[in-house]
């Protein structure tokens, strides 16, 4: 069990419990923070080296001081990254229910099939209403979607936020470059300027983690590479 595990058991049996960072700390006081091997093999699955070998997918709620007129209902960010190129796709809707995350993934997909030839293998996510169904995955839209386009369906593990960690640090780049401290007319504002803000993301924009490349001329190494090795 990691921290986040031990952090929900322990709140199930107690009013009182210390905080995951200070259960890590006295974890690796006891040297029990070490993976395990079957934990390095998990780590070993998330970390992909082709393109579209692993999507990420994962929902974000809007805060309502982002807009000047609120829409009359909650806004949500739907958003779908590759694992191996970091290229990211993000659509805006005001449901979270199955159906249209469904539709907006399915969008998503092909604008980054069709604008970069990512094709996906697999895609993981939380086990959301929105996403999963635990009983009949094939009466699900979301689920329904993926087993068509024959995309296999991976889930996170619960307390492991870890696991879905692209799509999470997505999240955080896109807060301080795009919403923090920003205010928008309406949903309509904040879309175009989102659309705006994946194109730059994607062509423009430098990433850390890809050696300063930005993800869409690091998919173009990729791509060239493969296909210079057949």
């Amino acid at each position: 069990m990691n921290r986040y595990e031990i952090h929900a058991v322990l709140r199930e049996q107690r009013d009182t419990v210390p905080s995951p960072v200070t259960i890590y700390r006295v974890l690796r006081r006891h040297q029990l923070n070490r993976r395990t091997p079957a934990m390095r093999e998990e780590k070993r699955r998330i970390i992909k080296d082709k393109l579209g070998e692993l999507g990420h997918v994962d929902l974000h709620q809007l805060p309502r001081d982002t807009f000047l007129a609120p829409p009359p209902v909650a806004a949500y960010i739907v958003s779908l990254i590759d694992s191996c190129s970091r290229l990211a796709w993000a659509e805006v809707l005001t449901s979270k229910k199955a159906l249209p995350v469904m539709f907006k993934t399915l969008k998503m997909i092909n604008t980054l099939n069709v604008t970069y030839g990512i094709a996906f293998q697999e895609i993981l996510s939380d086990n959301g209403a929105e996403f999963a169904s635990r009983n009949t995955p094939q009466e699900h839209p979301f689920e329904a979607m993926l087993l068509e386009l024959g995309i296999k369906h991976r889930y996170t593990r619960p307390y492991r936020p870890q696991t879905n960690g692209k799509i999470e640090r997505f999240w955080r780049t896109l807060d301080e470059d795009v919403i923090e401290g920003a205010t928008f007319d309406n949903l309509d504002h904040f879309a175009n300027e989102l659309f705006e803000y994946l194109i730059y993301y994607n062509n423009h924009r430098p990433h850390q983690a890809l050696a300063g490349q930005t993800p869409k001329a690091f998919a173009a190494t990729k791509t060239t590479a493969i296909q210079s090795a057949n």
